[in-house]
C-alpha cells in the first residue's frame, strides 16, 4: 500500500519553496549603493572606465547599472546593485565602504540683531563679497528680493561654478551665482520640477538666513515688521538642489553636491539635512565634509529636528560644525475666545482675523466612521465626515504637521490642535489656528461637551516680547551618539550660522554667550558651548586650531581601519601604530571637553591636552578659572599661560575626575582663560550613561 503524504508536509514544503523564493528575489532585487574608494583618482577621465571595469569584477554589466562616477574630490560610484554585487564589491581590497542610498529628511528676520549683529554693524564688504556659501537644499527662487545683485560686481575670481536657464527658473546674477539640480535616482516627482528652482521653499529660506540682501520693510501680512536680511548680505550664494518635494535628500544627490560644490568654489558648505549612519565612513555628509575640510572649506550643519529627545543629535562628525536651533525674543500669540467669553491664548501664526464666533467640533467626535474616531482626534486625513467639519472650526490633537491643511480641504474653518510639544517654535496656519497646551485644551474639550452649540473665534496673531534665549524643543540633543567625548551640538543660533576658516569655529564656540540650564533643562546637550555671539567672534584672544592629521589621529583613536582612514587621507592606508597618536582622551584639539563616565561604581579620570594660539594682542596673559559641578575635580596645568608674539602657541593639560552618578545624568563645569581683554570659556561636560 502506498504510504499517505501528510497535508501539512505538503503545505511546509510550499511554505518553505514561497519563502526561499521569496528571499532569492530580496537579494536580486536590485537598489541604489554607493562604493566609495576614498581620495579622488589620479586620472579623473580614465575614473569613469574604472569605475565599469570595477563592477564588471564583479559580474555586473557596468553601463548598465553605473549611475553616477564622483571623481572631483573623491572617488566613489553609484550603481543600481542586488545585495550579493553589494557584498561582493565591499570586499575588494580597494573598497572602503559600500552603503545603500538612503534618503534624508530636511531639517526645517529678526535673528541675527538679536545676536548682537544689527545692520548697523560694521561690514567689510569687499571680504564679505568674495565669500560664496553653498547650499545643499530644496533650491531657490531667483526672483526674490533677497538674491537681487544690486551693486554687485562679477563673482570672485576662483568661482567655476556654472548656471543655466530651466523650468520656472529664470536664471543666476551676481548675487546668486551658481544654481545646479541633482536627481540620480530618476524617480519623477509629481510635486517637484526638474530644476534648481525651489517648490517647498527651504532652500529659499535657508539662503535668505545665511547670506539674502537686505530687504526693507519686510513682513508677513503685517506681522513681524522690519528688515529682513542674513548674515552676511554681501556674500554671493551657490545652490544645490538635492532635496526633493516627495522623495526627500538622497545620499547619492548630496555627495554628487559636494563633489561639486569643492569644485565650484565654495567657501561655506551649509546643510539643513539630518544625517542617518552612525559610521563616519557610511555617511554621504560626513563623507563630503571630511573632503570639503581637506580643501579649508568648513561644513555648517543642522543638528536635527527630533528634540527634546536625548541621544538624537545628528551630523557629529568632529569635522562637522553642529548648530542647535534656538529662539529669540520674539513670539507669536493668538487669543481664542469661546462662545461663553473665555478667552485662552495659543501660539503660532494665524494672518487670518475673522469677526464672528463660529461653530467649534471636536475632531473625536466627527470621525467619518467608527472606526476612524482613533485617527479623527489627531485630524489625520480621511479619518473626518466633511459634512461635520464644514463651516466649522475643529479641535485636534497633534500627531503630525498639516491639520489645518486637512481641515480645510474638506471646508472646515480653522484649527485648535493641542500639543505639550513645540510650543516655543511658532507654527504658520493656512487658515485660522492656534496650538494650545494640554491645560487649555482640556478647557476647550469641557467646553464642547457642555453645550449644544459650542462656538470659538481665533483672533490675529500679536507679536509679544518673551526670555530668551533659549533652546527649541525641536532642537536635537546630545550626547552624541557616536563618539563620547565629542560633546555635540556646538553652539546655538536662531538661523544657519556663516563664518570660514577652522579657528572661526573655535572663536565662535569660545565667545559664545552661556545659556542657562534653569531655561534649557538639557544643558550643554541641547545648547553646546552656548548662543552665538558674532560681534565677540571677531575678537577671540585665543584659538583652538585643528588640521587633517588632527582629524586622522582622531579617526586611529575611535578604531577606524587604516585602509579606511587612508582612503579619505590620500593614501592607500594608514598604519596608526606608527603614527604619532593623538593626545589625551579624546585625541582631538577641540574646543570644549566631556567626560563620559564608567558603568560601574569606579571613579572615571579623563585627560584633556589642548594647543591654543594667540590671535590677540602680542604680548599677553591668561590666567585659568575653574568652574566645577559638585563631586568633580576639575585641574589644569599650568594656570597661566604667557604670550611674547602674536601666533605664539601653548598648552596645558586638563584633567577631570568624577564618581559614578545616576543613569543618563550629566552635570557641567567649564574652564575660561581670561586676560584684560578677552575670555576664553569652554564647556566642560560629565555624563553618566
Amino acid at each position: 500500500m502506498r504510504p499517505r503524504s501528510s497535508p501539512c508536509l505538503h503545505s511546509n514544503l510550499l511554505l518553505l519553496i514561497i519563502i526561499s523564493a521569496s528571499l532569492a528575489f530580496v537579494k536580486s532585487e536590485k537598489k541604489f549603493y554607493i562604493v566609495y574608494f576614498g581620495d579622488r583618482p589620479q586620472n579623473t577621465e580614465a575614473a569613469v572606465q574604472t569605475h565599469q571595469n570595477i563592477l564588471s569584477k564583479c559580474d555586473v554589466d557596468g553601463e548598465e547599472s553605473l549611475v553616477y562616477s564622483y571623481t572631483k574630490n573623491f572617488n566613489a560610484l553609484a550603481a543600481k546593485l542586488s545585495e550579493d554585487e553589494a557584498q561582493k564589491l565591499s570586499e575588494m581590497e580597494e573598497v572602503v565602504s559600500v552603503f545603500p542610498n538612503r534618503y534624508h529628511k530636511l531639517h526645517t528676520t529678526k535673528s541675527w540683531d538679536f545676536i548682537g549683529l544689527p545692520q548697523t554693524a560694521r561690514r567689510h564688504l569687499k571680504q564679505e563679497s568674495n565669500i560664496t556659501v553653498g547650499l545643499l537644499d530644496t533650491g531657490i527662487t531667483p526672483q526674490s528680493a533677497s538674491f537681487a545683485d544690486n551693486g554687485l560686481g562679477p563673482p570672485p575670481a576662483k568661482w567655476k561654478g556654472t548656471c543655466g536657464r530651466f523650468a520656472n527658473f529664470s536664471g543666476c546674477n551676481n548675487k546668486l551665482i551658481g544654481a545646479r539640480y541633482f536627481k540620480l535616482d530618476g524617480n519623477p516627482d509629481p510635486n517637484d520640477i526638474l530644476s534648481p528652482a525651489d517648490m517647498e521653499g527651504h532652500g529659499s529660506h535657508t539662503a535668505s538666513t545665511a547670506a539674502g540682501n537686505i530687504v526693507q520693510n519686510a513682513s508677513l501680512f503685517g506681522l513681524a515688521m522690519g528688515a529682513a536680511r542674513g548674515a552676511v548680505p554681501s556674500a554671493r550664494i551657490a545652490m544645490y538642489k538635492v532635496c526633493w518635494v516627495r522623495s526627500g535628500c538622497s545620499d547619492m544627490d548630496i555627495l554628487a553636491a559636494f563633489d561639486a560644490a569643492i569644485d565650484d568654489g565654495v567657501d561655506i558648505i551649509s546643510i539643513s539635512i539630518g544625517g542617518i549612519s552612525p559610521n563616519y565612513t557610511e555617511d554621504s555628509i560626513s563623507i563630503g565634509a571630511f573632503h570639503a575640510m581637506k580643501k579649508g572649506i568648513i561644513t555648517v550643519a543642522s543638528a536635527g529636528n527630533d528634540g527634546p529627545t536625548q541621544n538624537s543629535v545628528v551630523n557629529h562628525a568632529p569635522w562637522i560644525f553642529t548648530v542647535g536651533a534656538s529662539g529669540i525674543d520674539r513670539a507669536f500669540r493668538s487669543k481664542v475666545v469661546l462662545g461663553n467669553g473665555q478667552t485662552l491664548e495659543g501660539v503660532g501664526v494665524s494672518t487670518f482675523d475673522p469677526k464672528q464666533q463660529n461653530p467649534l467640533v471636536s475632531g473625536a467626535d466627527v470621525a467619518k466612521t467608527a472606526e476612524d474616531k482613533e485617527n479623527s482626534r489627531f485630524c489625520i486625513e480621511n479619518s473626518l465626515d466633511p459634512r461635520k467639519v464644514n463651516g466649522k472650526l475643529v479641535y485636534c490633537k497633534l500627531q503630525m504637521w498639516g491639520s489645518d491643511s486637512v481641515v480645510k480641504g474638506i471646508g472646515g474653518i480653522g484649527t485648535i490642535v493641542e500639543s505639550m510639544e513645540f510650543l516655543d517654535a511658532a507654527q504658520i496656519f493656512m487658515t485660522p489656528g492656534t496650538m494650545v497646551n494640554d491645560t487649555v485644551g482640556d478647557t476647550i474639550n469641557r467646553y464642547i461637551h457642555s453645550t449644544k452649540t459650542p462656538s470659538a473665534v481665533i483672533h490675529r496673531s500679536e507679536e509679544v516680547k518673551v526670555p530668551a534665549p533659549f533652546v527649541a524643543s525641536f532642537s536635537s540633543r546630545g550626547p552624541n551618539p557616536m563618539t563620547k567625548h565629542i560633546l555635540k551640538p556646538d553652539i546655538v543660533a536662531p538661523g544657519d550660522t556663516q563664518f570660514s576658516k577652522f579657528t572661526l569655529i573655535s572663536a565662535i564656540m569660545t565667545t559664545a554667550k552661556q545659556m542657562s540650564r534653569r531655561v534649557n533643562n538639557d544643558g550643554e546637550f541641547a545648547y553646546g558651548a552656548g548662543q552665538v555671539n558674532p560681534r565677540r567672534a571677531l575678537s577671540p584672544g585665543l584659538v583652538y586650531d585643528m588640521d587633517e592629521l588632527s582629524y586622522i589621529q582622531f579617526l586611529c583613536h575611535e578604531g577606524y581601519s587604516g585602509k579606511s582612514i587612508g582612503a579619505m587621507a590620500e593614501t592607500k592606508s594608514i598604519n596608526c601604530s606608527s603614527l604619532l597618536p593623538g593626545l589625551g582622551s579624546d585625541a582631538l584639539n577641540y574646543p570644549s571637553m566631556q567626560l563620559t563616565l564608567k558603568e560601574t561604581n569606579e571613579p572615571t579620570a579623563g585627560v584633556f591636552r589642548r594647543r591654543v594660539t594667540n590671535v590677540g594682542p602680542p604680548r599677553s596673559v591668561y590666567n585659568a578659572t575653574i568652574k566645577a559641578p559638585q563631586g568633580v575635580e576639575i585641574t589644569v596645568r599650568p594656570t597661566s599661560l604667557v604670550f611674547s608674539r602674536a601666533l605664539q602657541e601653548q598648552s596645558f593639560e586638563v584633567v577631570v575626575k568624577a564618581k559614578s552618578m545616576d543613569s543618563k545624568e550629566m552635570v557641567s563645569g567649564s574652564l575660561i582663560w581670561r586676560s584684560p581683554r578677552h575670555i576664553v570659556r569652554s564647556p566642560i561636560v560629565i555624563y553618566q550613561p
